[in-house]
């Protein structure tokens, strides 16, 4: 159970209006952790679960120059608005597998749609600029799989980049798949984390 607190979005997402499959009504939970003030976005419907957790620019930049990226680099990465995300089939045992393929999801921000930017993105952008196969490795396996299959109750954590700049507000249109049958949701309103830099806690 996590140690958040939360509120349900005021905007209910209606899916038929987009023309999409398994319409109906779905909420947004979002908040914020109490230790950290960062935002989360969670979202349940149709036997799927997707939460989205902001990531502090300057925590990306750490986590990457930690392994073998040099300065420039691991800002690239950290301002490219990166979350810690996790999907999860939580459709019951005869349910049926979840394959997801996140070519397909979407970035939308002031009426313009553009693909999330996923491991093959990144590859070809550290290749250009001589980044060691190493880190090219340690960053691939930090991110969710491009397209990745889930039984009933599997889960994956991974990053997700979005390539906006930090302070950026978009929605998410993520889809999913289930017996051959293809769906969709979406999330509004998520908000890349400010480039900021709080001080540590002080000790007691």
């Amino acid at each position: 159970m996590h140690a958040y607190r939360y509120r349900v979005s005021p905007s209910f997402l209606l899916l038929a209006a987009f023309g999409f499959t398994g319409a109906g009504y779905a909420e947004t939970e979002t908040g914020a952790r109490p230790d950290t003030g960062l935002k989360f976005w969670r979202w349940q419907d149709q036997g799927v679960l997707l939460e989205l957790t902001q990531r502090l620019p300057d925590q990306t930049r750490g986590f990457f120059q930690a392994r073998g990226f040099d300065k420039a680099t691991a800002n690239r990465a950290g301002t490219a608005c990166i979350f810690q995300s996790m999907f999860r089939n939580v459709g019951a045992a005869d349910a049926g597998r979840v394959d997801i393929d996140l070519t397909q999801w979407r970035v939308v921000r002031n009426g313009t749609k553009m693909p999330m930017l996923l491991r093959e993105d990144w590859e070809a952008v550290w290749q250009q600029n001589d980044v060691a196969q190493a880190s090219r490795i340690a960053f691939e396996w930090s991110l969710l799989p491009t397209r990745q299959s889930y039984d009933p109750q599997d889960y994956n954590w991974g990053m997700t980049s979005y390539g906006l700049p930090p302070g950026s507000t978009f929605d998410l249109e993520f889809s999913w798949t289930r017996n051959g049958k293809l769906h969709h949701g979406r999330i509004r309103n998520i908000e890349c984390p400010e480039d900021i830099h709080p001080n540590p806690p002080s000790e007691l």
